[in-house]
């Protein structure tokens, strides 16, 4: 009989992990690999899966694809790996009354990935075509966080093979949601429109959490529905995830899967022939309830969040935002408190504040913009950097600087570590500067990352960090863009030393409908320039301004006279062009960028009086 048929009317039961028993049996290395080199301990794997009453079992190919056999060098053996974990299975297969289905995993994991969709296209068809070369009776996609992944990699099998049955199995961020917000109802909708044959879950959960998102789920007539959870949540022993060990307390949990209309129930990280076992004593030869079969709305209470102070983007004076980065001791505390009231009476919109810039451990900024908002009255807009936090902790720090009223934020990719004093720490990049903007994004549409409603809506600003001191305007503009569509709100560009940079700058952005503050950042004397030019990622500074800051030799005097002068004549053009203007205070000297802001102001008050 076939996949389908069998399916139609009876509860089939799925295998569990082939690494959890691989590992245990001391395999190292590709677990997929184990398919050319240690054949008799893979196929003993599904032997003991069939024992336990497994009547589908997956060919060991989770992860043999070419993106991620590049890891251990094996690339160029994915046809091999793939047809011969085909062949094992149904060799194990071979005189039962077993299914076998060719299995590939997703590959985007919920982080940002060093893959485009091409690759991934490329990479998921050449694996699916070695597998189909060895004819499996179906081909399971499992543990995929990306729908739209999911979603290519189902229309691949159906071009290649159009009567090939598919398992389309996504992975949850929260109960019932996936990553984005997506409710797991919508996404298995979408599923069995592209023309997966069987939809649901895997991994992620244990059985309690899949049963709670299985409760969303109600799908149409013709559709069957999946569930492979995982034995547990994963703790940590010796540096590897582990799972409790329970198969009794799946045995407990059979039935109320069985309601949920599962046909295809299987496990996941963590399972083994004992917990396959348990759902077989349970379950075997019946058939799965009925359940209601129209589609559920998801239904989502969102609450209005309070609306902080946020920054005036569409304000027509000209608009001020001056960088004072929190100290690196705390002796000089009062200093950069006092230096950002100082900053907020010259009139500032805000008080920007970097995130350990050039990898140098500083003072916390969320910390120090609590303090200048209650202390000095100042309007703070913190730089988040991608390269301290990772996925939790960025979520986490977003959610802190909402609750205590901060609103902007810039979002920057972040100096890497070795630059700074810490040069042996570890760099995150957990995401990028775009996936940070979209994860602000989404959360101001009141849903975490994992897709777990936040209760309420944050409302950040947010801005973008943009280099246009660059051998190609047109290329970096083209990056600018991607942030733009990411939701970016504002822009903030690297200093610029020359008004040529500016005009090129205005005449490159001219078609984008969005704010640019162009930064300026005082020069203290011939020494600061020189290291800015030729240490500081970013920065150019002319012949001209080199020449004119050399020339104040080492009086301390001219050397500020003559940076404020040159800041003057560029800011002069920035708000003639743009409006708008991004003042980086050098080395906590804030009677600088206090001047230069005072100056700014009168100017624009002399000119709104004679007009």
């Amino acid at each position: 009989m076939k996949f389908l048929d069998k399916l139609q009317n009876e509860i089939l039961i799925g295998d569990g992990a082939i690494g959890t028993l691989l590992y245990d049996r001391g395999h190292s290395g590709s677990i997929e690999d184990a398919n050319r080199h240690a054949e008799e301990m893979v196929v003993s794997a599904h032997q003991e899966y069939i024992e336990a009453g497994a009547n589908v079992i997956q060919s060991n190919t989770y992860a043999a694809n070419q993106l991620k056999l590049m890891n251990y060098g094996l690339e160029h053996g994915m046809g091999e790996i793939n047809a011969q974990g085909v062949r094992l299975a149904k060799h194990a297969a071979k005189g039962k009354n077993v299914y076998v289905a060719g299995t590939i995993g997703g590959i985007r994991d919920g982080r940002a990935s060093p893959f485009n969709n091409q690759e991934i296209k490329a990479a998921t068809q050449s694996q699916a075509e070695a597998l189909l070369s060895e004819d499996p009776d179906v081909i399971l996609l499992e543990t995929y966080y990306d729908l739209h992944e999911l979603v290519q990699a189902v229309r691949v099998i159906k071009r290649l093979s159009p009567d090939m049955p598919v398992i389309g199995n996504v992975s949850l961020g929260d109960v019932g949601v996936l990553h984005g917000g997506i409710p797991v109802n919508d996404a298995l909708l979408r599923l069995w429109n592209e023309g997966a044959n069987v939809i649901g879950i895997n991994c992620r959960m244990g059985p309690a959490q899949t049963i709670a998102s299985l409760e969303e789920i109600s799908l149409p007539e013709g559709a069957y529905l999946s569930a492979y959870p995982n034995a547990s949540l994963p703790g940590i022993q010796d540096g590897r995830l582990v799972y409790q060990s329970n198969p009794d307390y799946f045995k407990s949990q059979a039935e109320e899967f069985r309601k949920q209309g599962v046909h295809l129930l299987g496990g996941c990280c963590g399972t083994t022939p004992e917990h396959i076992r348990s759902f077989t004593e349970k379950l075997q030869g019946q058939s799965p309830a009925v359940k209601e079969r129209t589609k559920v709305s998801a239904v989502r209470e969102q609450a209005s969040a309070e609306v902080g102070d946020t920054l005036q983007l569409d304000k027509k004076d000209p608009s001020i935002i001056v960088e004072l980065d929190p100290p690196k001791s705390l002796t000089k505390m009062d200093k950069f408190l006092n230096g950002a009231q100082t900053l907020h009476e010259a009139g500032a919109d805000a008080v920007t504040l970097a995130d350990n810039s050039l990898a140098t451990s500083r003072i916390d900024n969320l910390a120090a913009s609590t303090l200048i908002k209650q202390q000095a009255g100042a309007h703070p807009l913190l730089h988040i950097a991608c390269r301290d936090r990772n996925l939790i902790g960025m979520q986490s720090h977003l959610l802190g600087l909402h609750a205590l009223g901060i609103r902007d934020v810039l979002a920057v990719t972040g100096d890497p570590t070795k630059v700074g004093d810490f040069p042996g720490a570890t760099s995150v990049y957990d995401l990028t500067s775009f996936d940070l903007i979209r994860l602000i994004k989404a959360m101001n549409e009141g849903f975490s990352h994992s897709g777990r409603p936040l209760g309420l809506q944050t409302k950040f600003t947010v801005g973008a960090a943009f280099n246009p001191n660059v051998s190609s305007m047109a290329k970096a503009v083209k990056r600018l863009e991607k942030k733009i569509v990411a939701g970016a709100d504002f822009v903030m560009t690297q200093p610029i030393y020359d008004v040529e940079t500016l005009h090129q700058l205005k005449e490159a952005t001219a078609h984008l409908d969005i704010p640019i503050y162009v930064g300026i950042m005082p020069l203290i004397n011939g020494r600061n320039a020189e290291f800015l030019h030729n240490e500081v990622p970013g920065i150019q500074l002319t012949e001209q301004v080199r020449k004119r800051m050399a020339e104040c030799g080492k009086d301390v005097q001219k050397g500020e006279e003559e940076g404020m002068a040159i800041a003057k004549e560029l800011q002069g053009a920035s708000l003639e062009l743009f409006g708008r203007i991004y003042l980086i205070t050098p080395f906590l000297r804030y009677h600088i960028t206090a001047a230069l802001t005072s100056d700014i102001k009168t100017r624009s008050a002399q000119q709104m009086r004679f007009s």
